[in-house]
């Protein structure tokens, strides 16, 4: 049987040193939160409005209330997205420093 690793050229170099575990983890949780193209799609609209949306969230998708309420909170746990309490409403908008860091790790790979 041929061992496959000597016929590589990879093997004689030195091993390749790996980023810190915290910065993987703060990627992998970010980048779960934008897994979903409906999550996708609200961080743009939030984006593009650069203002406290409220109701207007459930009316720009094809989804019912309570999947896009499971949205927001997915982006809001990974603190994407800011929500702030308007009376009976919640008003969510873009946390710029979470949105740059998530850019960042992405621009790290």
């Amino acid at each position: 049987m041929v061992n496959r690793k000597k016929n590589l050229p990879c093997c004689d170099e030195p091993c390749v040193q790996l980023p810190a575990d915290e910065l993987a983890e703060q990627l992998a949780a970010l980048a779960w939160a934008v897994a979903h193209p409906a999550r996708v799609r609200i961080l743009r609209l939030l984006i593009s409005r650069q203002t406290c949306v409220c109701g207007e969230i459930v009316d720009q998708l094809p989804l019912a209330q309570s999947t896009v309420s499971q949205h927001l909170k997915i982006l809001k746990e990974a603190e994407l997205i800011q929500g702030e309490v308007d009376g009976p409403k919640v008003c969510y908008c873009i946390n710029p420093q979470k949105l740059k860091q998530l850019k960042s790790l992405v621009a790290s790979l």
